[in-house]
């Protein structure tokens, strides 16, 4: 399953505008009803919107409604339990969760029940100490604290035990959460999660703080004897921001009810009242050397992701997301600015311990045969930090295209290590095998778990491993199909060159909000030609220039090396890649984020036809002499000499396309791909050089120097070589 040297799978490409049922005759609809581009038109048709009336209702958001909040199943029951509470002076606690979704619900309830004049306060248990979910020890606590309601946010549907116990205590509980239901619900005092099998809400796809939302709506509605529309707009203009936050973090589908709450959301924090999140944003963009960057122009879903939920997330991860909570609670503007600056200093610490644990991670899995065969890749270590193995498990399915779960043990003090210890697990799933059902088929093994399809918590002890291990991998032998394990990159249409403009960019905005179900727009350039290739940061990225002849654009490449991509100048190549804008000293231009890159299909079906030739003749097919295959004493002289000045250099491998070109650069274009095999067969037979195949095509050399001349008619391949021209 997985090979020893492997470090990511060939990607399909989907592209929507070849798939059945695009139609043409829609986009010229579109075009002429809407005034928009016929690139945009060609969009808004591979995304389903296929006659003007739907594509402008989309655009427009009139389709997007927000749904009754007292169709969700027990939300009626929820807000009578907590007017009683404030009514009876009961104290409340929020339990949430350590995440962003759970520490924006924990705040936006927080902050609307304080204004109801509710006794209440706030628990998030430790990552590290507690891990996932509502726990005994903690709601003893809560009750020995004279909490009498206790409301999870974001967490409780599998907390049946939990439920119970608290009742023991003279505790009620009511459970909003979002993650997937067992089959037996807690016995609560209400159940608010639209994934129960009895709610009839229209809309199943709500973070947990949207369901918090829901909640509060339908308190307000009650409470106010105010027009539902006015209850709406009210709680969006006070907590969109949050709710927003919470909806993106934890990639909810951004259609329906999220569309709206996160535009809502987007233009609230563009005009940001709020201290908290105001002092997070300026902090977000100070840089290492004290200045500032460029003010944030416009405010994304891709800002919120990529910037400020990594730092509100880090607080959980490596301290504690109590910290993040008072940051959003604060009102103080200096207070604000200290907790904003201790969560992005948390964000670098765990970016460090990420990259540590990461680098281990994928030196075990290629140096351990073990993990060959194995559809799931199951890894655990000693003290791992629990808030970080997560970040890692998605790394590692990302780059081998695999479910992975990483566990942490606590124990092994001196070098005893029991069956007893605990670990707590993280995992990351594919398309085509639910996590969360193969963990039921696993949870004989298991301490406890939850989560959703593509990602889960568990707690597992050392003793149980192996055979946690061994049950998982035989769920997914069973479910997954070689289709689920062949990583697929989805795009919209293809573009050409000419296609490529700032009017286009500017015009994709249209289409925001961006995340899960409308996802930022990918297109495929085909048959373009790398113009320019340039290492940045170090070689970590890389800056191409690609174009037409006529059209030229900037490509980024990040997170990939040249040597990674195996391309070069002059290459025509086809680009998957979103469209984006780049502002430098005060110049605007397009670019393409590249997301895959590969020698385009007439390169690629040559060099196939390369390779097969080759084979046909290393198997011994006949071959004409005026083909020159057979190399001579130059052609080995010159392969030898490249390989030395590199060595020398400090680079020790190189690909056969790497060697070609760089032939090709000192005028030795006359060797080609199959003499340049040949030489590189007959330099290993007769040893005049260490050369090994560390992956397909890729050579490590090393060099033993001597004066003694060879003899390559020592060499039985280039005899039969000789013998086979005819």
């Amino acid at each position: 399953m997985l090979k020893k040297t492997e470090t990511t799978r060939e990607k399909r490409w989907l592209l929507h505008e070849e798939e059945e049922g695009f139609c043409a005759s829609s986009v010229e609809e579109i075009v002429s009803a809407l005034g928009i581009s016929r690139v945009l038109a060609r969009l808004l048709v591979c995304r389903g919107y296929r006659d003007a009336e739907s594509a402008r209702a989309f655009i427009c958001m009139e389709s997007e409604l927000l749904h009754n909040p007292f169709a969700m199943k027990d939300v009626e029951r929820a807000v009578n339990r907590i007017r009683r509470a404030i009514r009876m002076k009961e104290k409340i606690t929020i339990y949430g969760d350590y995440d962003v979704d759970g520490v924006t619900a924990v705040c936006t309830l927080y902050l609307y029940l304080k204004k109801q004049g509710a006794d209440v306060d706030y628990y998030i248990p430790n990552r590290a100490g507690e891990g996932y979910g509502v726990s005994c020890p903690a709601i003893k606590a809560l009750a020995e604290n004279g909490t009498r309601l206790i409301i999870t946010v974001d967490t409780g549907i599998t907390a049946g035990e939990e439920v119970a116990f608290a009742k023991t205590l003279g505790v009620d509980v009511v459970v909003t959460d979002h993650h997937e239901c067992r089959a037996e619900l807690p016995e609560a005092e209400a159940v608010v999660n639209p994934h129960r099998p009895d709610c009839p809400y229209p809309f199943k796809e709500l973070a947990g703080v949207g369901v918090v939302f829901k909640l509060i709506c339908a308190y307000e509605e009650s409470s106010s004897g105010d027009r539902r529309s006015v209850c709406v707009r009210r709680m969006c203009e006070e907590y969109g921001d949050l709710v927003a936050i919470g909806t993106i973090a934890d990639v909810m589908p951004i259609r329906d009810e999220n569309k709206l709450i996160v535009s809502f959301g987007l233009s609230q924090i563009e005009n940001c009242r709020r201290p908290g999140l105001l002092a997070l944003m300026e902090a977000a963009s100070s840089r290492t050397d004290g200045r500032h960057a460029k003010k944030q122009q416009k405010i994304t879903s891709g800002y919120i992701g990529y910037t400020i939920a990594p730092r509100i997330n880090a607080a959980g991860r490596i301290r504690s997301a109590c910290r993040a909570v008072e940051l959003f609670l604060s009102r103080d503007k200096s207070e604000a600015a200290k907790l904003a600056e201790e969560l992005c200093e948390a964000n670098r610490e765990r970016q460090d311990e990420e990259n540590r644990i990461m680098e281990e991670a994928y030196r075990r899995i290629e140096s351990d045969p073990t993990f060959s065969g194995n559809p799931v890749i199951v890894l655990d270590a000693e003290n791992w930090h629990h808030g970080v193995i997560g970040i890692v498990a998605s790394r590692i399915t990302e780059r081998y295209g695999l479910p992975s779960i990483l566990v942490s043990f606590e124990g092994g003090e001196d070098g005893v290590y029991l069956d007893s210890d605990m670990g707590k697990g993280s995992g990351r799933s594919i398309k085509g095998m639910n996590l969360v059902d193969a963990l039921v088929y696993c949870s004989d093994h298991l301490v406890k778990f939850g989560g959703h399809e593509l990602a889960a918590g568990l707690s597992v002890t050392r003793g149980e491993l192996p055979a946690f291990r061994e049950k998982i991998n035989a769920y997914a032998r069973e479910h997954l199909t070689e289709e689920a394990l062949t990583p697929v990159l989805e795009a919209d249409c293809a573009l050409t060159c000419a296609d490529i403009t700032m009017a286009l960019a500017e015009e994709l905005r249209m289409l925001e909000p961006y995340g899960v179900g409308n996802p930022v727009p990918a297109f495929v350039l085909r048959d373009a030609h790398i113009i320019e290739c340039v290492p940045i940061s170090g070689g970590k990225h890389t800056r191409l220039v690609v174009g037409d002849g006529t059209y030229s654009f900037t490509a980024m490449c990040f997170s990939r090396s040249q040597a990674q991509m195996n391309l070069f100048v002059g290459d025509s190549v086809d680009l998957l890649f979103n469209l984006d804008v780049n502002e430098y000293n005060g110049r605007r231009s397009v670019q393409l984020i590249v997301r895959d890159i590969r020698l385009c299909a007439e390169s690629r079906a040559e060099a196939a036809d390369e390779r097969a030739r080759f084979e046909q003749i290393w198997a011994g097919a006949t071959f004409p002499a005026e083909e020159r295959l057979v190399p001579t004493r130059d052609d080995f002289a010159a392969v030898y000499t490249l390989v030395c000045r590199n060595v020398r250099a400090g680079c020790d491998t190189l690909s056969h396309r790497a060697l070609l070109t760089k032939l090709q650069g000192a005028g030795r274009g006359d060797i080609g791909y199959i003499k340049l095999k040949i030489i590189i067969r007959v330099l290993q037979e007769l040893n005049l050089m260490g050369i090994e195949e560390v992956s397909d095509e890729n050579y490590r050399f090393s060099i033993q120097f001597t004066n003694k001349k060879t003899d390559l008619e020592k060499s039985n391949w280039l005899h039969r070589l000789r013998a086979q021209q005819r």
